[in-house]
């Protein structure tokens, strides 16, 4: 018998599946939705003390199924969509097709995603409903991945479900039209996955497995795109560092002070291949750049050896397409690195009026201790530590700032 986090873990995995083959088999996006978070309570509450059954997927989609078709059901003044429902009513055993039957052709988590990334829906609302459905995020974690208010994004990925009600479940005909708002998602998916916004935990390696996973995916529909085959080298070379991010009492790392002995060097070596060959096809986008920065810091044999004039030039091209204020301040730093801690400064100051959060006064606090203004950088990690609900990053950065104050 599993223990209870690692039933949370396992239903964690099969969820989005669960819920694309309901998908698939009845529509009803929010209804299957209901169903399959029914199913999940369902296991939470018998797994514990019954055991994990042989084939845990199955017997969710079998309750959630059951759950779904007497809601259906129940809707006397809809007796066409209970015909429907009854007619696919689906096998006791998920394991295999019956024979004649072809199984899907796709990953059901992967026609799950291109049905949230409707081009009805707004890229906003697309990211939204995507990271609640295939991610698994819950509403507050997606309003601090979207930097929105929680009362607002409640509404948007309530809406976008509304939208999607009743669009078919599948590939659509043009689906490479909604690869921008795929590949963002899949970004911040793996993004939560690699640097968790909350909790004790200072990475949610499942979230980010599946970003991979997906990204994989789509990479082998649509093998000559150069930005999913960025998006992907970007994940496999971050990724790479995961274990040496760590310490045994899950403390955080920084890149600086990592082992780079513990980085995955298959990760990076997969990594470096991909974005070499995606950036040798023609003008590179925001992920080729971006991974292409990643594997400046994944090649370099020491924090000392860092090519930091290539990483900012890099930067700059990367800032050209993508003005954003978190590329900004990731310019910044490698300005630091290459002009010196006030350069740095005078680009985070400029920042302050856009850029909320934490990680702002975290890196303002790294510059400042660098030019020699102890005071300054032990307020500014206090700051960033009071933004951020990672408790890892918390203690981080208060260690910094406790360090500063001896």
């Amino acid at each position: 018998m599993r223990n209870p986090p690692e039933i949370e873990d396992l239903l964690r995995r099969d969820a989005p599946q669960v819920l694309g083959a309901l998908v698939r088999r009845y529509g009803h996006f929010d209804a299957a939705e209901d169903a399959v978070q029914e199913a999940l309570l369902a296991a939470a509450a018998q797994w514990p003390s019954a055991g994990v059954p042989g084939n845990p997927r199955g017997w969710l989609i079998k309750v959630a199924s059951r759950r779904l078709t007497d809601a259906l059901r129940s809707d006397q003044a809809r007796r066409q969509r209970e015909e429907r429902a009854a007619a696919l009513t689906p096998r006791d055993a998920f394991t295999a097709p019956p024979p004649g039957e072809r199984a899907p052709r796709e990953d059901d988590t992967l026609s799950l995603l291109f049905l949230c990334c409707h081009p009805d829906l707004s890229p906003p609302a697309q990211i939204a409903l995507t990271l609640r459905a295939v991610g698994g995020l819950t509403t507050a974690e997606i309003a601090r991945a979207c930097l929105v208010p929680e009362a607002t994004m409640a509404q948007r990925v309530s809406r976008a479900k509304q939208k999607v009600r009743g669009v078919r479940f599948g590939r659509p005909d043009r689906w490479e039209q909604r690869l921008p708002s795929v590949l963002q998602t899949l970004y911040l998916i793996f993004n939560e996955g690699y640097t968790a916004t909350s909790g004790a935990a200072l990475q949610r390696r499942d979230l980010a497995g599946e970003a991979v996973r997906l990204t994989r995916t789509v990479h082998r529909l649509l093998p000559g795109d150069g930005e999913v085959a960025g998006l992907l080298a970007l994940m496999l070379l971050t990724d790479a560092r995961r274990d040496a991010r760590s310490g045994p009492r899950g403390e955080l790392i920084p890149l600086d002070e990592q082992d780079r002995g513990r980085w995955d060097r298959e990760a990076i070596e997969e990594g470096v291949a991909l974005v070499t060959g995606a950036l040798s096809r023609g003008r590179p986008g925001p992920f080729q750049l971006r991974a292409a920065i990643a594997a400046v810091h994944d090649e370099a044999s020491s924090p000392e050896s860092t090519d930091w004039a290539e990483i900012l030039g890099l930067y700059d091209v990367l800032v050209g397409m993508v003005p954003g204020p978190v590329e900004r301040l990731n310019r910044a730093v490698a300005l630091a690195m290459v002009h010196g801690p006030r350069a740095g400064l005078t680009e985070v100051d400029a920042l302050a009026g856009e850029l909320k959060g934490h990680r702002l006064d975290a890196v303002r606090g790294h510059l400042l201790e660098r030019v020699g203004e102890p005071e300054a950088a032990r307020a500014a990690y206090e700051s960033a530590a009071a933004q951020t609900l990672s408790l890892p990053e918390q203690r981080y950065l208060r260690a910094r700032a406790a360090r500063l104050a001896q």
